[in-house]
C-alpha cells in the first residue's frame, strides 16, 4: 500500500496543471451506454475512479479503447445490463450507469454504491425519480433492479434536496423517454452542464441545464458524438489552498476560473491574493499573515463541501476562529483528527468544526480516510516543520492525477513510497 512522504517548510512556486474534471467524466462514460455509435471523450483524467468505471463499462458490453487522456467508447449491444458490487464496492459514481441501462435496455441491476466513508449518500432520489418515468424498481439483497419494458415515459419530477448524481442519471433517463421530462430543483453544478453538452452533442433536446429547472424532451435514439470534459475545479482548487497556505506564488494552470468564485471570494478576504492573468488561469500569491474566515459549504455555486477539508488546512494556518459549517454531508471531519494529530486546534461541534490559529504543524504519521481527506493532510504536510507520513495514499489516487509529480514541480519535498 502507496504512503506519501512530505518534507514541510518549502513555498511553492512556479505552475501546476490542471486536468479533466473526475466529477465531470464519470457520468460522460455512463453516457456512452445510450448509443450504439462510438462516443470519444477527451481530457479524461487517468485516476482510479475512471479506472473502474472503465472496467464497469467493459463488463457491461462497450469496447473502450484509451490513448492518453482520450478514451473512445463503443457500446453496440449492452451484453449484461449489471454493476456488480464486486467491481463497483469502492465508487460512488456506480449509479450512474443506472438511468442509461433502463433507457436503453429497459432494465438494470445496479449494487448499492461504495466509496468514500463522509456520511449518506441515499439512492432514494433516483429510485424515486425512475419510478415517476415508468419503471418498476425493486431493492434486496445490496442491488437495485430496476425495469421498463415498454420504456420510460416524461415525467414531472421534483427533488426533495438536491442531487448531482441525481440530476445526472435521471437526465440520462430520460432523454430516451417518450414525451417531456421536467426536473425541479435540479443541481447546478458545472458538472451537470457539461453532460447536458454531450447529449446534446449526441442529439439530445434539453434546457435549462444549469438552472434549478431542466427540461428534457425525449427523442427515439442518440448518435455518437466527441466532447472535451471540463476543468476539474476540485483539482484547482486543492492548488490554490496549497499555494496559499505554502506562502507561494503559483499560476494553476487549465482551470476554468468562474468555477472557483466562492474559493477565491473566502481566500481574498483571507488576505491572499488571487489575479486572473488569462481565462485559464489563477495566479496566487501569499506572504503569510492570513487572517481567520468563516466558511459553509452549500450546493453550487456556494462553497464547494468538496474543498471544506482543504480550507480547514488553511484555517489552521490564520490568525484567529474559523468556524467551518458543513451542510452537505454529515461525516465529513474526518479528517480533523488526523490535522489534530499533527498540533492542528480543532474542536467538533455537530456540523462545525471551530479552528483556532495560527498554529504551528509538526510532521506525524497520519491516515487518509476520504478523497478529499487526504487532499487536506497534504496540504497540512507541506507547512508542517518534519516530515509527515500519509498512509492509505489509494484514496488520494481515486481523484487526483499525479499529485505528487505535480507538487514536486512547484518545489514540494513529497515523495511516494510503496
Amino acid at each position: 500500500m502507496d504512503k506519501f512522504v512530505i518534507t514541510g517548510g518549502t513555498a511553492l512556486r512556479g505552475e501546476i496543471p490542471t486536468n479533466g474534471s473526475k466529477n465531470s467524466a464519470l457520468p460522460a462514460l455512463a453516457a456512452a451506454l445510450l448509443t450504439a455509435e462510438p462516443v470519444t471523450l477527451g481530457r479524461i483524467p487517468r485516476v482510479r475512479d475512471i479506472r473502474t468505471m472503465q472496467r464497469l463499462l467493459v463488463d457491461i458490453g462497450s469496447s473502450v479503447d484509451v490513448d492518453g487522456e482520450t478514451v473512445r467508447l463503443s457500446t453496440e449491444k449492452v451484453v449484461s445490463p449489471e454493476a456488480p458490487y464486486e467491481l463497483v464496492k469502492t465508487m460512488r459514481a456506480s449509479s450512474l450507469v443506472l438511468g442509461p441501462l433502463v433507457a436503453r435496455c429497459g432494465r438494470a441491476r445496479v449494487s448499492l454504491p461504495g466509496g468514500c466513508a463522509i456520511g449518506a449518500r441515499p439512492i432514494d432520489l433516483h429510485i424515486f425519480g425512475l419510478e415517476q418515468l415508468g419503471a418498476r424498481v425493486n431493492q434486496a439483497h445490496g442491488y437495485i433492479e430496476a425495469e421498463a419494458p415498454e420504456g420510460l415515459r416524461g415525467a414531472t419530477i421534483t427533488f426533495d434536496r438536491i442531487t448531482v448524481t441525481g440530476t445526472e442519471d435521471l437526465m440520462m433517463a430520460a432523454v430516451l423517454a417518450r414525451g417531456e421530462t421536467v426536473l425541479h430543483n435540479a443541481a447546478r453544478e458545472p458538472e451537470v452542464g457539461d453532460l447536458a453538452q454531450l447529449l446534446i452533442g449526441m442529439g439530445a433536446r434539453i434546457e435549462g441545464a444549469g438552472t434549478a429547472t431542466i427540461r428534457i424532451e425525449g427523442v427515439e435514439e442518440l448518435h455518437g458524438a466527441e466532447h472535451r470534459i471540463i476543468p476539474d475545479r476540485i483539482e484547482a482548487g486543492t492548488f490554490v489552498i496549497a499555494a496559499a497556505i505554502t506562502r507561494g506564488d503559483v499560476a494553476v494552470t487549465g482551470c476554468e476560473p468562474g468555477h472557483l468564485e466562492a474559493l477565491v471570494s473566502k481566500l481574498q478576504q483571507a488576505g491572499v491574493r488571487v489575479t486572473q492573468p488569462d481565462a485559464t488561469t489563477l495566479r496566487v500569491q501569499s506572504d503569510g499573515g492570513l487572517k481567520s474566515v468563516d466558511m459553509t459549504t452549500e450546493e453550487y455555486p456556494g462553497f464547494a463541501t468538496d474543498l471544506q477539508a482543504q480550507y480547514m488546512a488553511l484555517m489552521t494556518q490564520a490568525d484567529g476562529i474559523s468556524i467551518i459549517e458543513e451542510r452537505i454531508f454529515e461525516n465529513r471531519f474526518m479528517h480533523a483528527q488526523e490535522l489534530a494529530r499533527m498540533g492542528a486546534n480543532i474542536r467538533l461541534d455537530g456540523r462545525q468544526a471551530i479552528v483556532a490559529g495560527p498554529r504551528e504543524l509538526t510532521g506525524a504519521g497520519v491516515i487518509a480516510s476520504d478523497l478529499r481527506a487526504s487532499a487536506s493532510l497534504v496540504l497540512g504536510a507541506l507547512v508542517a516543520r518534519g516530515d509527515t507520513v500519509i498512509d492509505r495514499v489509494y484514496h488520494i489516487d481515486r481523484g487526483y492525477e499525479r499529485i505528487e509529480e505535480k507538487l514536486a514541480a512547484a518545489g514540494a519535498k513529497i515523495r511516494r513510497v510503496e
